[in-house]
C-alpha cells in the first residue's frame, strides 16, 4: 500500500513565489498596479519631520524599477525614445546641479534621490510596462479599486463620526491615512473617480462593453460622496477642472449633460438628503473668500509662497538645494506664519503638524532648484500635456484627466506623503499617452 506524503508547505510557497515573479516579469504592469493598491496600506507614520519615509507602495515602485532595468538590459523591452530621455535627463541634471550647489549637500542628496524616483525612474518604468490595452486597463483599474477602498472607509468615517476633526467634529473622511496625511484620501478618490469616468467614456460606441461602462459610471458616482466629505477644497477644484477637460475633450455635449446631472445630484444629496450639508456648503463658500478674507490655512499658504520667493531671490540660478526649504523657512518667513497646523483623529489624537514645504510644487522647485529646475519641470509638464491632448483614445483621455489634476493640484500642494508615488504613476501614464500620440502622427 503506497503512502501519500503531505506536501511541503515551504515548497508550495516557493512555487507560488516563482509563479508570481514569472507573471510580473511577463507583465510588469502588475507591479505598477500593485504600487497603486499598496498606497492603501496604513503606515502608522507619526514623525512627519523624518528625512526618509519608505512605504509598501515605495517598495513596489522600486521593484518595478528594478524589473524594468533587468528587462532593458536583457533586451526584452525597447529603449526609451530620444525625446523622453531628454525630458527625464533635464530633471536629473537640474536636481544634480541644485544638490551640488546646495546649502547642505548631505541633506540634499536624499532629496535628489527622491526627485529622481518620483519624476524619472518610476514614470519611465511605468511607461515601459504599458505595452498593450490590457496593461492600460490594469493600471487604470487599480486606481479605481484603490479609490473604492479608500472611499468606502472614508464614507464610513463620516457616517459614524470616526474621522479626523473638522470644525470640532470627527467627520472628515481620511481613509486609511490618518490626520497627518489629511489630503491623501481625497487624492486617491479623485484619481479613481477620473479613471472610472475615463474608462466609462472609452466604452462608448461600437465595440464597447456596456457592463463595464455602467460599472465605471456607477463607481464615479459613488466616489463623489467620499470626495465631498473629505472637505478638501484643493481636491474639489482639481477634480472639477480635470473632469471638465476630460468631458470637453471627449464630447462637448456630454460635458453640458454631465454638468447638469452633477448639479442636480449635489442638490439632492446635500440639499435634499442633507449629506454633509453644513460642512460642504461652508467649505464651498470659503473658496470664494480666499483673496478677500482667507482663513488661517489659506493665509499660511500665501506666507509660505512668499517665503519660497524670498529664498529663490537669494539663490536664483540653481536654488538652495533639495530639502533646503525647511532649513531656510524661519529666516525668510513673515512673523505671522503659523508654526504648524492642528490635526486630530481617533487613532493618533491631537498633534501639531509643522509646515515644512511651501504647499506649491512650482514654488518648491523655484526655491530649491532655481531657474534651471523650473525650466526643466516646465518643459516636462508642457510636453506631457501637449502629448495627452493629441491622444484622443480612451487611455489618452484618462492620462489627460489625471495629468490635469496633478498640474492643478501643484498650484496649492507639492510632493510629499504616502500618495506621492501615485504622482509618479500618473506621469508614467502621461508619458505612455504621449508616446502613443507621437506614433500616430509619425509618417
Amino acid at each position: 500500500m503506497a503512502l501519500t506524503l503531505p506536501a511541503d508547505p515551504a515548497s508550495g510557497r516557493v512555487t507560488a513565489l516563482r509563479n508570481t515573479l514569472a507573471a510580473a516579469a511577463d507583465r510588469p504592469s502588475l507591479l505598477a498596479a500593485a504600487t497603486v493598491l499598496l498606497v492603501c496600506v496604513p503606515t502608522g507614520e507619526k514623525d512627519v519631520t523624518a528625512a526618509v519615509h519608505i512605504t509598501a507602495a515605495d517598495l513596489a515602485s522600486l521593484a518595478l524599477v528594478a524589473l524594468t532595468a533587468v528587462n532593458l538590459l536583457r533586451g526584452r523591452l525597447p529603449a526609451l525614445d530620444r525625446t523622453t530621455c531628454v525630458l527625464f535627463g533635464g530633471i536629473v541634471a537640474a536636481a544634480a546641479v541644485a544638490t551640488v550647489g546646495s546649502i547642505d549637500p548631505a541633506t540634499s542628496v536624499t532629496g535628489f534621490v527622491r526627485l529622481t524616483q518620483v519624476f524619472v525612474l518610476v514614470p519611465a518604468s511605468v511607461l515601459c510596462s504599458l505595452r498593450d490595452r490590457t496593461d492600460q486597463r490594469l493600471v487604470l483599474g487599480s486606481f479605481v479599486l484603490a479609490a473604492l477602498i479608500e472611499g468606502a472607509v472614508g464614507a464610513h468615517q463620516y457616517l459614524t463620526r470616526t474621522g479626523a476633526s473638522y470644525t470640532g467634529q470627527p467627520i472628515r473622511a481620511i481613509g486609511t491615512f490618518g490626520a497627518l496625511d489629511v489630503m491623501a484620501m481625497s487624492t486617491v478618490v479623485s484619481y479613481g473617480l477620473l479613471a472610472a469616468l475615463a474608462l466609462a467614456l472609452g466604452e462608448r460606441g461600437p465595440g464597447g462593453d456596456p457592463r463595464l461602462r455602467r460599472a465605471m459610471f456607477g463607481a464615479a458616482a459613488f466616489l463623489a460622496f467620499p470626495l465631498a466629505v473629505s472637505f478638501s477644497r484643493g481636491s474639489w477644484i482639481a477634480t472639477g477642472v480635470a473632469a471638465s477637460v476630460l468631458l470637453l475633450r471627449a464630447d462637448a455635449r456630454l460635458f453640458v449633460r454631465g454638468t447638469v446631472l452633477g448639479l442636480a445630484a449635489a442638490v439632492v444629496l446635500v440639499g435634499g438628503l442633507g449629506l454633509g450639508a453644513s460642512g460642504v456648503t461652508a467649505r464651498i463658500s470659503s473658496i470664494g473668500s480666499v483673496s478677500a478674507a482667507p482663513d488661517q490655512s489659506v493665509s499660511d499658504r500665501y506666507d509660505l509662497w512668499a517665503t519660497a520667493g524670498r529664498i529663490w531671490q537669494d539663490h536664483p540660478v540653481h536654488g538652495a538645494g533639495p530639502k533646503a526649504f525647511p532649513q531656510l523657512r524661519d529666516s525668510h518667513a513673515p512673523l505671522r506664519l503659523s508654526s504648524g497646523s492642528d490635526t486630530t483623529d481617533p487613532t493618533m489624537g491631537f498633534q501639531r503638524e509643522p509646515l515644512l514645504s511651501p504647499h506649491n510644487m512650482y514654488f518648491l522647485v523655484l526655491s530649491e532648484q532655481g531657474l534651471i529646475g523650473v525650466t526643466a519641470y516646465a518643459t516636462l509638464f508642457l510636453a506631457l500635456l501637449l502629448g495627452c491632448l493629441r491622444n484622443r483614445r480612451g487611455f489618452g483621455l484618462a492620462a489627460l484627466a489625471l495629468l490635469t489634476w496633478v498640474l492643478v493640484d501643484f498650484l496649492y500642494a507639492d510632493i510629499g506623503g504616502t500618495t506621492t508615488v501615485l504622482t509618479s504613476v500618473v506621469f508614467g501614464l502621461a508619458c505612455a499617452a504621449t508616446r502613443a500620440a507621437t506614433r500616430e502622427v509619425t509618417p
